[in-house]
């Protein structure tokens, strides 16, 4: 990467001035260059109760610690989802994105269950979310294939907490078996793949095919190795594939492009935030 900074804005502007059709990836770094960080400050100043009684370390940990009642499980995830899904509002990175692909045929593509992308204004017809959403709640043992919307249930949890605990005529059942539930993000085999999901997935494989011989701009932000499968290697793969398209790649940690398609890769390590609003004022 020997290119300048403001040469590399002025390659991705062009890039995605001219391309009829742009692909974005959006992974976890992206909302933590939104501000929402899953440790530091953020948390000890949200979940002091949480570190003391259990010794959590960060949001991303406690999501998976061991709660002895399903109470306690509910008074952690309602405010985990109230802080990171629910409050805040549609951030900078996010609104900003959106205004590189207006008038465009877009698709987006995100790891991410904190619902930033339809907080900015993406349509939802849109958006892919493959791992879930904060907001909805599932049989934990997939008995039935369907997802709810719990964000007034949430909000209501992490009202009334107490003592780090929920009380127990809020705990959500499901409605089919009578088992637990679960916040409907994917970290096992009961996550369910839905009808809504399995149409998202549909419309945005028509999309990809649809611009496998475009002019298409691959925008990946964020995206580290957690889930590499899902956007980092599909994107580096269908820019290969595809003599038209080209990638761009914000990641400031782990940066590394295929030699392959580097004359087609403008890479960014600088910060998120500030490297998407740039390459809209380039535009």
């Amino acid at each position: 990467m020997n290119e300048s900074y403001s040469k590399r804005l002025e390659r991705a502007a062009e890039i995605i001035s001219r391309a009829e059709r742009v692909a974005i990836g959006g992974g976890a770094g992206l909302s933590a260059a939104a501000g929402l960080n899953y440790s530091g400050v953020r948390f000890t100043e949200n979940f002091a109760d949480f570190t003391k009684k259990y010794g959590l370390k960060d949001m991303y940990s406690a999501t998976f610690y061991p709660y002895s009642a399903q109470e306690e499980k509910w008074a952690y995830f309602s405010r985990h989802v109230l802080i990171n899904r629910i409050l805040p509002p549609a951030l900078p990175p996010y609104k900003d994105l959106l205004s590189l692909v207006r008038g465009k045929e877009y698709f987006v593509i995100t790891t991410n269950v904190d619902g930033q992308f339809y907080k900015a204004g993406f349509e939802r017809e849109r958006i892919f979310a493959v791992r879930g959403d904060y907001a909805e709640i599932q049989c934990a043992r997939a008995c039935h294939n369907k997802v709810y919307e719990a964000e007034d249930q949430f909000k209501l949890m992490a009202e009334t907490q107490r003592d780090c605990k929920i009380p127990l005529s809020l705990v959500p059942k499901c409605p089919v078996c009578g088992g637990n539930m679960e916040v409907h993000i994917r970290k096992d085999e009961f996550f369910i793949e839905d009808d809504a999901w399995h149409a998202a997935y549909n419309r945005y494989s028509r999309f990809i095919s649809d611009a496998q011989d475009k002019k298409t701009a691959f925008i990946e932000a964020g995206v580290g190795y957690n889930t590499p499968s899902v956007i980092k290697y599909p994107f580096e793969r269908f820019t290969y594939l595809n003599p038209n398209a080209r990638l761009i790649r914000i990641n400031t940690g782990e940066p590394q492009t295929p030699p392959e398609i580097s004359e087609r890769t403008v890479l960014f390590t600088e910060d998120a935030k500030e490297v998407i609003k740039d390459i809209g004022a380039a535009l």
